[in-house]
């Protein structure tokens, strides 16, 4: 073999070390889901108490991965994997160690650090590791089905491991992975110069953006308990906009931004970023209403509702494993995250039409089929559209704003759509609806919220987003105006 084709096989070896990764850690923000009841009984949690289990990691993930992505341009995106892979690793172990509630709410904060250290620099490895565009499209589409389908396999894996061990085993699962993915890495994937931390070091900024987004999601995760009119939640968001204006003031003025601004001109960057923030957030809250329309109205067992879910990671698999690069090249970006989004809109509006005594045969499986196919479409073209204007100085900085807003879109999702449901249930409840139509009401306006979410996704794609196409000469990708 050539050395040519040594260090091709190297690079998509490295590609394999880097989905393992960021696959633990995506699986690890549904598989929680699943064993929440035995965590509540085995450790004495109260109601409130519990959410923390899951909130603590959204709020230190989703606070600190624009961050990381710009650490990455500054110190090198190797060293920030290896060491969020580390602080994930070892926080997994005393998460699955933890004797008591405020044991394990602390691990679950770190938790969320390390992963979002890891993942804030992954898109950018493979952007920069695959500059070729037909390469680049089959490594997107791969990373992309470990992100989407991630959340799908985490139900069935948190239901087969809490039914058939413990709910510590969620956690200690993921020991062996960090460490054989960390030693892989150290071995199989490049190491990169960083641009050094003169380049970037507003402290200021910093301490702005990492405070503005981390209360930003805790009012929106709280909001489910307080309602959105509450004064909490305004108060609270009040002050978090008002953390972000002053982050970006700071960035026009800083000698050294955290953020250049410069990277929103580009208009696929920015309204790629705006379609993944409500996509994500309709794909989000239905994922978790449908579990519990399954679980509450359909009495599905965890094990149940995970391989209920199956074909969505199938149809992701195949689209954009197998079939995304070559409809992506032959048909663009753009047109084809379009054609996704269509598919999920589809699959939305058969999940409204669900009823109290449904089959999954008749009912799950036409929703979850055509959800399936869109995210598989969706994924690999958003992610080649919002890293097609970043320059590799800036890789690790639009990876951490592409994941960024993926929090943020999921955790808004989710708030609003389960607030609303709960509401309208309650209101139903009181009114003398019997329980599971009024639970079954109350999930299908949460998913009207959900198609409204991804038909707002759909406007953008069609009206912000311009198609990039290849100049074979240059081979660099550039905009159709």
């Amino acid at each position: 073999m050539t050395s040519g084709g040594s260090r091709t096989d190297a690079r998509w070896l490295a590609l394999i070390v880097l989905c393992a990764g960021m696959l633990m850690i995506v699986l690890d923000q549904t598989i929680v889901n699943v064993a929440l009841p035995a965590i509540a009984e085995d450790l004495r949690f109260g109601q409130a108490g519990l959410a923390w289990v899951v909130n603590a990691y959204l709020i230190a993930y989703g606070g600190l991965l624009l961050l990381a992505g710009r650490l990455g341009d500054l110190i090198g995106h190797k060293k920030v994997f290896l060491i969020g892979l580390g602080v994930f690793t070892v926080a997994s172990l005393l998460c699955g160690l933890s004797f008591s509630a405020e044991m394990l709410i602390v691990s679950r904060f770190v938790q969320g650090a390390g992963g979002a250290l890891a993942t804030s620099v992954t898109l950018g490895m493979v952007v920069t590791m695959f500059p070729e565009p037909n390469e680049q499209r089959r490594a997107i589409g791969i990373f992309s089905f470990v992100a989407a389908a991630g959340a799908s396999l985490g139900l069935l894996l948190g239901g087969v491991l809490t039914d058939a061990m413990s709910w510590h085993w969620i956690f200690f699962v993921n020991i062996p992975i960090g460490l054989v993915a960390a030693v892989a890495a150290v071995r199989l994937v490049p190491d990169s110069v960083g641009l050094g931390l003169r380049e970037g070091a507003d402290v200021i900024g910093a301490l702005l953006i990492v405070a503005a987004v981390m209360l930003g999601v805790y009012t929106i995760v709280k909001a489910e308990h307080y309602g959105f009119g509450s004064t909490h939640t305004l108060g609270l968001g009040a002050v978090a906009v008002a953390l972000l204006v002053g982050f970006v003031l700071r960035q026009r003025t800083a000698a050294k931004p955290l953020l250049p601004l410069r990277v929103f001109k580009s208009r696929n960057v920015t309204g790629a970023n705006l379609v993944q923030i409500s996509m994500v957030a309709g794909m989000f809250g239905l994922f978790f209403l449908g579990t519990l329309y399954m679980q509450l109205v359909l009495q599905y067992t965890p094990l149940q509702i995970g391989l209920a879910f199956m074909p969505v990671a199938g149809a992701i698999a195949v689209f954009s494993v197998s079939l995304s690069a070559r409809l992506n090249a032959r048909f663009g970006e753009r047109n084809m995250l379009i054609v996704g989004l269509l598919f999920m809109l589809t699959g939305m509006l058969v999940f409204t039409q669900v009823p109290v005594d449904g089959s999954y045969v008749a009912h799950i499986l036409p929703a979850v089929a055509p959800l399936g196919i869109g995210l598989g479409l969706s994924f690999p073209a958003l992610m080649t559209l919002a890293m097609s204007g970043a320059s590799h100085d800036e890789a690790g900085l639009a990876s951490g704003l592409v994941n960024t807003t993926a929090q943020v879109g999921g955790a808004l999702g989710l708030a609003v759509l389960a607030t609303t449901s709960t509401t309208y249930t309650s209101s139903l409840l009181a009114s003398g609806v019997e329980r599971l139509e009024a639970l079954t009401s109350g999930f299908h306006l949460a998913f009207w919220i959900s198609a409204v979410l991804v038909a707002v996704a759909l406007g953008l794609a069609v009206f912000v987003l311009r198609q990039v196409s290849v100049d074979r000469a240059a081979e660099q990708p550039v905009l159709v105006h």
